[in-house]
């Protein structure tokens, strides 16, 4: 069993950048695909960015545009989202998910929440305008 635990949520105020990061209980992310997704009350969980086990491809939902990046830490033991430019409908609970994968080239993107077996609890995100 994999435990994921996100962190660097906060209040911002809009223009402002967060940092979010995701950590693996107990191991490193070789092995597994990472994605982030976002969720507001009463609506479906979104998804925002993912990266391949390898750490080589990244993939974006359209809102970012080109706000968010997704990237690994060099030991591959943290995951981060960097977010800039947030503006208030970027407010949501952030979620870090992982599941494990061989696939190594472009184009093995996972977008979906029922492709993920691992969840974290969430990272609370609110920009003020």
């Amino acid at each position: 069993q994999v435990q994921l635990v996100e962190s660097g949520g906060g209040l911002v105020q809009a223009g402002e950048s967060l940092r979010l990061s995701c950590t693996a209980s107990g191991r490193t992310f070789g092995g597994l695909a990472v994605g982030w997704f976002r969720q507001v009350p009463g609506k479906e969980r979104e998804f925002v960015a993912t990266i391949t086990q390898s750490g080589a491809g990244t993939y974006y939902a359209a809102f970012p545009k080109g706000r968010f990046t997704i990237s690994r830490s060099g030991a591959a033991d943290t995951v981060y989202l960097q977010m800039n430019s947030l503006n208030p409908e970027d407010t949501a609970v952030y979620y870090c998910a992982a599941h494990p994968s061989t696939c190594t080239g472009y184009g093995c993107y996972s977008i979906e929440t029922y492709q993920y077996t691992y969840w974290g609890q969430g990272t609370q995100v609110t920009v003020s305008s």
